[in-house]
């Protein structure tokens, strides 16, 4: 398996998680005015806070937030907000969409290449990246690394490139920074990228909007498919995780 297939299939339960969780906001769209019931309460109130939430400044920071370190999966923010923007007299606007989530990435991107990776440097980020802290947010010296070694491999290209790869997509800023790439080329490549990116997302949105009559019919199979997906992607953390310690313990015994 090459590297484009390693970052690109080992996360595949989370985009599947993330595409069947986006298509919530379609379930129970026309039931403003109706008690929702039992079964479907909570897909109602999921859609129902981020039809009441989602705004342009909101987008900003999550998407902000998706570009740096923390772990915020633009898949749950952009579709949504597509959606709730293809439906008529929507606070939203498609356009706007997608360019707050383009300034929001490219805000993200741009703390990690002058904060993690000019500033603070590749030992401290490495560091970082092995404490109990930087676990907490999913980071690890492999993720970075395989950013790192993107970033040489590619040169310039890979801030662009590396915005339709998972993983390399969060992390592709700090080893440019690093490297102290030229800033205005930075900004250029990771806006170019970020924003072809959101407008595939926000395509999953507006489709999902047209298949609103489908999804209604089927919202339980939606519901226990994305639970039973949920609790795969739990299984498969949690294997990977004693995996990885049982790797560790028995270098450190050998």
């Amino acid at each position: 398996m090459n590297f484009f297939q390693k970052n690109i299939f080992n996360p595949a339960i989370k985009y599947v998680v993330a595409l069947l969780f986006s298509h919530i906001f379609v379930i129970n769209s026309n039931a403003q005015n109706v008690e929702p019931t039992d079964t479907t309460s909570w897909f109602y109130k999921v859609e129902q806070w981020y039809a009441n939430n989602m705004n342009y400044g909101t987008i900003t920071v999550l998407m902000a937030a998706e570009s740096s370190i923390f772990p915020v999966p633009s898949e749950l923010v952009v579709p949504p907000a597509a959606y709730i923007a293809s439906q008529e007299e929507s606070h939203l606007d498609m356009a706007l969409v997608i360019l707050f989530a383009t300034i929001g990435a490219l805000i993200g991107a741009t703390a990690n290449y002058f904060i993690l990776g000019m500033w603070l440097g590749r030992s401290v980020i490495y560091r970082f990246a092995e404490s109990k802290v930087g676990k907490m947010l999913f980071l690890s010296r492999e993720k970075i690394e395989k950013a790192e070694v993107f970033f040489n491999k590619y040169g310039i290209l890979s801030t662009f490139i590396g915005r339709f790869i998972p993983v390399i997509r969060h992390f592709i800023s700090i080893p440019a920074g690093f490297a102290k790439m030229n800033y205005l080329a930075f900004a250029i490549f990771t806006f170019i990228g970020a924003g072809l990116w959101n407008c595939i997302l926000a395509l999953l949105g507006y489709w999902a909007h047209g298949q609103q009559d489908l999804i209604n019919r089927y919202a339980h199979e939606f519901g226990y498919g994305l639970l039973a997906l949920v609790g795969l992607g739990v299984v498969y953390l949690a294997v990977k995780y004693f995996l990885k310690k049982r790797k560790r313990q028995t270098s450190y015994n050998g």
